[in-house]
């Protein structure tokens, strides 16, 4: 196969994952950003680079948040928010973050590919991504040409941006104002 029917069938995969995603799980989700005192994000491998570009533009949002692993990285304290982007939902070092976060009287909310999956059982707040990682077995299932944990990452990373668009709503921002909290020591 070639360039086009490549790229047409990577977009047709993504927009089926996302058209399974059940839209008041994401709801939730967005509430929780919007009413959360502080926001925190962890997520490892392609979907910790995922969640890194869902915080920058929540900074440009507005919205407090912060990276967990980063040195500038406060202690996370009761009624923040801990969001974790992790395919498996078995990820042990973000397994053990949801279990320092609820330590601390923190809130979990997890985007995962598995409702069941450790991370799945441990979160207050979850929003399923059907589509596969790995070999391992997803609620839905949905077939992919890609390899690994690929499907799950892009459809991560669109759901991310999807939310970004329902905070700029929700919270009346417009392009202009989220660009000038845009960097300017590039």
């Amino acid at each position: 196969m070639g360039f086009k029917v490549y790229s047409r069938t990577l977009v047709e995969e993504v927009g089926d994952v996302l058209c399974r995603v059940e839209p008041a799980e994401v709801e939730r989700l967005v509430w929780a950003i919007i009413n959360t005192r502080r926001l925190f994000l962890v997520g490892r491998g392609r979907s910790g680079h995922m969640m890194n570009a869902f915080a920058i533009r929540l900074t440009h949002l507005d919205i407090h948040c912060h990276v967990v692993g980063e040195s500038t990285t406060p202690g996370l304290q009761p009624d923040d928010l801990l969001l974790v982007g992790s395919g498996s939902g078995e990820t042990v070092t973000a397994v053990l973050t949801a279990n320092a976060a609820h330590a601390a009287g923190g809130k979990v909310a997890v985007l995962t590919s598995r409702r069941e999956s450790t991370l799945g059982r441990l979160a207050d707040l979850r929003v399923v991504i059907p589509a596969p990682v790995r070999e391992q077995s997803v609620d839905e299932p949905v077939t992919t040409i890609q390899p690994m944990g690929s499907l799950f990452e892009q459809s991560l990373l669109l759901l991310l941006d999807t939310i970004v668009l329902m905070l700029k709503d929700r919270l009346r921002q417009d392009d202009a104002t989220m660009m000038a909290r845009h960097s300017n020591l590039e």
